[in-house]
């Protein structure tokens, strides 16, 4: 009796999950949302003040330490800003949209979860080119690990 009210409950909450349900946005909706985009500027442009007030002095203090190096430094990092923002136009250079992410990680993890998947890299040679990805990934790891721990072995300390 208690699995035959368990298989309905479930049968029922499954085909209420297939379903979407999907809405239009109201006019009290959208002016929610611009009235709380509008807060959020002003509470962004008060941290901004807010902040230049805290920050202005540290970089004043920073230039003074810095004496006539400063202003070759701004220099050379303004010089240095352009030449990465012409390289990231010209190439084309931009950050992964969030679907394209997920369907990369959606397409890996069907590949995987197909029962014949491992046996299809071993007919096709694949092994060997798959543990070759997997071992410069480790590599890569491990000196990720040795340049944040600034010793080749263990942790120095000194």
């Amino acid at each position: 009796m208690l699995s035959t009210a368990l298989r309905r409950s479930l049968a029922r909450h499954s085909a209420f999950s297939n379903r979407r349900l999907y809405s239009s946005p109201s006019e009290s909706t959208q002016k929610k949302a611009q009235d709380t985009l509008t807060s959020a500027q002003k509470n962004a442009s008060k941290l901004w003040e807010s902040s230049k007030k805290y920050l202005d002095p540290l970089t004043e203090k920073a230039g003074q330490m810095l004496g006539s190096y400063k202003q070759p430094l701004l220099y050379n990092l303004s010089v240095t800003k352009e030449v990465f923002k012409q390289i990231y136009v010209a190439e084309g250079l931009q950050p992964p949209t969030l679907s394209a992410v997920r369907q990369a990680y959606e397409s890996i993890w069907y590949q995987v979860s197909r029962s014949g998947a491992l046996g299809k890299l071993v007919r096709d040679g694949e092994v060997a080119r798959v543990g070759i990805y997997g071992l410069q990934a480790y590599g890569i790891f491990k000196i990720g690990e040795i340049v944040g721990r600034r010793c080749l072995v263990g942790y120095d300390l000194h």
